[in-house]
């Protein structure tokens, strides 16, 4: 007896098993050649290509391109956000005449809003460019420097330019 709601033991109708048997016997006997499986493989492969990951879509030379990019700007960031090493000295120089630096002695916008300046020829001792900010030899402090001083109208030397410091 055949249960209605139990459909996987039922047994299937003899004529139809008869002709699925003549089916399985004939197909026992025959084989494809060999390349047709690979064909058919290749087919497949063509008609269902692989998904290329995301970093397999990029060739070789785009990859380089990319990672010099990414150095350039890793570079020009750190150039950017790198603390810059401030140089600060006793007094500002303003400018290098034959390898004798111009030394300001008051602040730029005094010298530059003075009206009348004049330049005078001086002997200062060693030991006064020491609080200028230049290294003084102690076998020498006693010796004389010529300078060129920029003195305002009052007569205050507003700069001071070194002509022979040997």
């Amino acid at each position: 007896m055949i249960d209605d709601k139990d459909t996987t033991h039922a047994t299937p109708d003899p004529l139809l098993e008869q002709h699925l048997g003549a089916l399985r016997a004939e197909l026992a006997g025959m084989h494809a050649p060999r390349c047709v499986e690979k064909e058919l493989m290749q087919a497949f492969a063509r008609q269902f290509p692989k998904k290329r990951r995301w970093y397999q879509r990029l060739s070789l030379p785009q990859w380089g391109t990319a990672g010099a990019l990414c150095s350039l700007t890793a570079v020009a960031a750190l150039l950017a956000l790198s603390p810059h090493r401030a140089v600060t000295v006793g007094t500002p120089v303003l400018g290098v005449d034959k390898g004798a630096a111009f030394i300001a002695l008051d602040s730029l916008e005094r010298i530059e809003q003075e009206p009348d300046t004049r330049v005078i020829e001086a002997e200062l001792p060693r030991t006064a460019l020491a609080s200028i900010g230049v290294p003084v030899d102690p076998a020498n402090a006693s010796a004389t420097v010529r300078a060129e001083m920029l003195l305002a109208a009052d007569g205050q030397p507003l700069a001071v330019r070194l002509s022979d410091t040997e």
